[in-house]
């Protein structure tokens, strides 16, 4: 419930709310609609005649794909992160250091402990959403 406020306040706040994850986007994509989260940039998987190969279809949208993948999909519209005035980012996994750095408001939420020790080491704020 918690994380779903946090949406709900982004969302009023008239921001551009999306989910960027490692994840398929056949798994993500009902999180993404329970979330009211239109925009979803995942990893998609390769499928050849109705079957998935195993394989990924384009670039993974993991640590800096993530970035790459963000930033392509803002290109097509015109935008970059400087379009925006604030750029909020919330991740658990060091992983995604190179998103949280381009991001203007980087938050750690439930952190690893690698990427705890950097959100503290560098003032950014740890949320706990759920005990």
């Amino acid at each position: 419930p918690s994380a779903l406020e946090l949406v709900a306040q982004h969302k009023a706040q008239g921001a551009v709310c999306m989910i960027i994850t490692a994840t398929n986007s056949f798994v993500t994509r009902p999180i993404a609609q329970r979330f009211g989260v239109d925009e979803l940039i995942a990893t998609e998987p390769e499928e050849i005649n109705g079957e998935f190969t195993g394989k990924v279809k384009g670039q993974p949208s993991f640590q800096a794909g993530k970035v790459l993948r963000l930033n392509e999909w803002l290109s097509a519209r015109g935008w970059t992160l400087n379009s925006f005035e604030s750029v909020h980012f919330y991740s658990d996994s060091i992983n995604d250091l190179p998103l949280l750095e381009a991001a203007t408001h980087p938050v750690a939420v439930h952190p690893d402990e690698r990427l705890s020790a950097i959100a503290q080491s560098r003032g950014w704020p740890i949320l706990e959403l759920f005990a």
